[in-house]
């Protein structure tokens, strides 16, 4: 890749860029029929599998630089994915439908707080594990990176215990939220599907094929990327954290924005806060394949995008318990903060990297 001309890799990286578009939708899409059709999110295996399936180009880009000893740029995808997939939150918010109330008032659930809580902890657990030294670990395993991993398990299990269960008025649910219950949208996906006369075979094959080529996708990117940015005099870290990230951030864009239009914006939120805690996981997988403990070799950089990701999740936070009836721009105050919030932070991380 490194020997390509500058406009071939341009083409290369669109290219995959739009393949991940569109076959991510399809994933997204399928798996939501499949889910409802399996009941695939009742059991642990099935919200491991789901969580693995809507993160499929973050999973390949992170292989892909492993393998490659680009370490750099996997720690800036997955902690700069973190960041920039929140901020989707704020084109949801400004551009995912009819405007009744902000997203964080038409969606606000304790079980949206809790989701964005196991985001922070796993990201507080990523900046200790930064701090450990890198000969600590047994094998090909390092004490943080499975710390992370076991965190998120035990999370995803309490998120599933609170659903209904929180022993709080309304099951945690704020007034004047939305009506339908959580996860409508996927029904309403899958008797779409079934109206086409969609089989769970035939949406099982979408799923398989739309999965290999975001694999596919998502190692070139991470390629044709690498080169562009020594072609345009960006590090690692920068290009991961903000045009890879933005890339691979695609499919969520999508798939939130249909959420919000079908009237489930709290699983739009869900999606995003999910997707957000399963990221740091990745840092196992990146352990594995590269042979050292990868989260020891942080840069002040990513340490930084990690703590831009926590603020970022706790204004949302904030937003969700405060609830701000009135607009600002299109957005709800939280979002309106978010999006000024993270410019400021790209502009800090400009000025750190160079």
């Amino acid at each position: 890749m490194q020997s390509l001309a500058f406009p071939l890799l341009l083409v290369i990286f669109a290219g995959c860029a739009a393949v991940i578009w569109i076959a991510g939708i399809r994933l997204s899409n399928t798996t939501d029929v499949l889910d409802d059709r399996l009941h695939l999110g009742s059991a642990l295996g099935g919200v491991v599998l789901l969580a693995i399936a809507t993160n499929l180009p973050e999973i390949a880009i992170t292989i892909a630089a492993a393998a490659s000893g680009a370490i750099g740029v996997a720690i800036g995808n997955i902690l700069g994915g973190i960041a920039i997939q929140t901020v989707v939150l704020v084109a949801l918010d400004a551009f995912g439908g009819k405007r009744r109330a902000p997203l964080s008032y038409r969606a606000a659930s304790l079980g949206l707080v809790l989701e964005a809580g196991l985001v922070i902890a796993v990201l507080t657990v990523a900046v200790m594990g930064s701090q450990l030294p890198a000969s600590l670990h047994l094998g090909r395993f390092a004490p943080a990176s499975i710390l992370i991993a076991v965190l998120w398990l035990v999370g995803v299990l309490l998120l599933s215990k609170a659903r209904g269960r929180l022993p709080w008025q309304e099951a945690g649910e704020a007034p004047d939220n939305q009506v339908p219950p959580q996860g409508h949208a996927k029904h309403q996906k899958n008797q779409q599907a079934t109206q086409r006369k969609v089989s769970t075979g035939r949406a099982a094959t979408v799923f398989g094929i739309a999965a290999i080529a975001t694999l596919a996708a998502g190692y070139l990117l991470e390629r044709s990327g690498d080169a562009l940015a020594g072609h345009i005099g960006l590090t690692g870290v920068l290009f991961g954290s903000t045009v890879l990230a933005a890339a691979t951030s695609l499919p969520e864009l999508s798939t939130g924005i249909t959420s919000v239009r079908l009237g489930d914006t709290q699983l739009a939120m869900s999606d995003i806060f999910g997707g957000n805690a399963f990221l740091p996981v990745l840092f196992l997988l990146a352990t594995l394949i590269s042979g050292r403990p990868v989260l020891p070799q942080a840069q002040n950089t990513d340490i930084y995008l990690t703590g831009l990701g926590i603020l970022l999740t706790a204004v949302y936070i904030f937003g969700l318990l405060f609830r701000p009836r009135k607009a600002v721009a299109r957005m709800g105050p939280d979002s309106l903060t978010v999006l000024v919030l993270y410019a400021l932070g790209i502009a800090g991380l400009v000025a750190i990297a160079t």
